[in-house]
Order: structure tokens, then sequence, then C-alpha cells
């Protein structure tokens, strides 16, 4: 167990060490230093990182250094060099992005056929972004106990798609206990975030995994069949053996940012396989003669609803680079 943290000893000005952010309230912090206490914190309003606007300077799973300060309060003072992370668009839909997390092995996508219904759409855009950012990601389709034998086909079809793309893909089920020993050994030791539109069941499965979490869990709104929100902060839950899970806020779109239109076919894997094979290197996939993406698609090769995503992505970064060459640096 965490040692709640104490400053009785500490003097202003007084580093407090490294740690890492396992909480984010979004006006204050947790850090647990490396001796294990846990260290309430706060950031300077000026604070900000180097190269990246965001809505969020400092984000879960942040490497931090933390000092006291003369008002009593300890404070991040640094955000150290990130392994890796994963950003939307702010829900604002500005230039502004939001860090859901930081230093992560590995994303878990948790979606649902219903109840709620999650889209292909989503699914790519936030896989596409894990993809972007160099996070090896995981589809986990949820509430399979809910599912009628034209329900496991689709289920059945989707794990196919996603699993030739290159994207591992489970059922699960927290009822019946479908797939949950695979879902346990998946995040064994392992800093695991744990993503998904809200209702989809997140909660529930890392109670599962977690005995003694104790997430608050939701019905499904009845008049819109979606899912309502149940967390309402990012924190880090430590497993049992060993390993963490990043559960953040549910999310009901994805909007990608900062992706350069020449780049987008990149975070398809499929799409950027193929397209290696067509007439012209820089192939945009959407008419040019010889292009290999087209044929593929033609022959059933490539998923339309995977080809959908991608120029739904390349259009809104075509849209985003004609923008910028009118924005005023910031």
């Amino acid at each position: 167990m965490a040692k709640k943290g104490s400053n009785a000893r500490t003097k202003a000005g007084e580093p407090r060490g490294e740690g890492t952010v396992i909480r984010n309230t979004g006006s204050a912090y947790t850090v647990r230093l490396g001796d294990g206490t846990d260290v309430p914190c706060r950031v300077k309003g000026n604070f900000r990182i180097k190269g990246i606007r965001t809505t969020n300077p400092v984000a879960v799973g942040d490497r931090v250094l933390v000092s006291h300060a003369a008002d009593d309060a300890d404070y991040i003072t640094r955000v150290l060099p990130r392994r890796n992370y994963i950003i939307r668009r702010a829900s604002n839909l500005s230039k502004e992005s939001h860090i859901l997390a930081a230093n992560i092995d590995r994303a878990f996508l948790i979606a649902t056929l219903r109840e709620p219904v999650c889209t292909t759409t989503f699914i790519d855009r936030f896989l596409a972004t894990a993809e972007a950012y160099d996070i090896p990601a995981t589809l986990v389709l949820n509430k399979a106990d809910l599912w009628d034998d034209e329900d496991r086909q689709i289920a059945d079809a989707m794990k196919y798609l996603y699993s030739t793309a290159g994207y591992p893909t489970l059922f699960t089920s927290t009822v019946t206990g479908e797939g949950m020993d695979v879902l346990r050994e998946a995040v064994s030791g392992k800093i695991s975030l744990m993503a998904g539109n809200s209702g989809v069941g997140k909660s529930s499965l890392i109670n599962v995994l977690v005995p003694g979490a104790n997430l608050r869990t939701s019905e499904i709104s009845d008049m819109h069949h979606t899912g309502m929100h149940t967390t309402t902060f990012s924190e880090m839950i430590a497993l049992p053996s060993s390993g963490w899970l990043i559960d953040i806020p549910g999310v009901k779109g994805f909007g990608v940012i900062d992706f350069k239109p020449e780049e987008v076919s990149h975070y398809f894997p499929e799409i950027f396989r193929i397209g290696a094979d067509c007439r012209y290197s820089d192939c945009k996939h959407t008419g040019e003669p010889g292009c290999a993406v087209r044929e593929a698609l033609e022959k059933h090769l490539i998923s339309e609803s995977r080809y959908a995503s991608y120029l739904s992505i390349l259009e809104e970064a075509g849209e985003e680079a004609a923008a910028d060459k009118y924005r005023k640096p910031f």
C-alpha cells in the first residue's frame, strides 16, 4: 500500500524527487515517488511543454520531478522525456489537443456491438492514433454475453478484419467470464491503457482484473442507448501481481490532430503495406492511376469501412494543413 505524502521535513524549494503521475483530476495530481509515497501536487499556471499545445501539459503515466514550494505545497516542476503518449483533439475541436496518457506498453480499446453501439470510425481513429504514437493496440469486444447468433457473426468478422490488419482482438464478458483469463494475461506486468466510449464496460472489466478496485459502474441510458460517464478523472490502478491499468474517462469521439496528409496511410498497416505496390510513391489512394490500394479495395482485400475511415482522416488532415498556412504561430 502506498504511503501518504508528508511535507513535515521538506523545506521550501527542496526537491521531493522523481515519481509517476498516478492520478489526474484536471486541477490536481497525485504523484507516487520512488519510495512509494503518494504526494498531492499542483502545476504552475504557466506550466507548458515545449512543442506541444495541450489542454493538459501533465498526464497520467508521466514521469515527473516534484519540488516543495514556499506555499507549503508540492509542485510538478518538470516532465521527463516520454517514451510515448496518446493524444486526441480537444473536445472543443480547436487546434489544442488532450493527452490521454503517457508511457504506455499497450493500449486496449474496449468496444461493444450493442449497449452502446461503437462505430468502426471511432475504432479506426483510435487505432490510427495509437499507430502514429508508437503504441501497440489490442481491440477488446466486450459484453459478449449480450450477443445473439448474428452478433457473434459480426464479432467474428470484426476479429478477422482487425487481426489481419495487425491488431489482436479479444471477446470478453464479465458476466460469463469469456476472454477474461486471456485479458488478464495480456495486461500482466505491463502499463496498459484502458480506453473506449462511455458505457462499454471498461470499469466492470477493471473491477474483475483488480479485485477491490470498486470502480463505479452505471446502466446504459434508456433514452439514447449510450453510455453515461462513470470515470471522471484519469488514474493508474495497480494490478494484483505486477503492472498497472490506466483508467481514463470514456470518450464519445476521437478527433485526430497533427496528422500530415502524406503520412495518414502509414497509420493503416494494411493500406501502407499494399500501397508499397502503387505506381507512384506519393499516391494518396484516392483515384490515382496504378493505385494498388484501390485495386485491393475492389477485390475486397481491404475493408470498405477501414478505407472510409482512412479517407475521412486524410480529408481532415488536408484541411488542417491548409489552415496551418494562414494560422499565426502560437
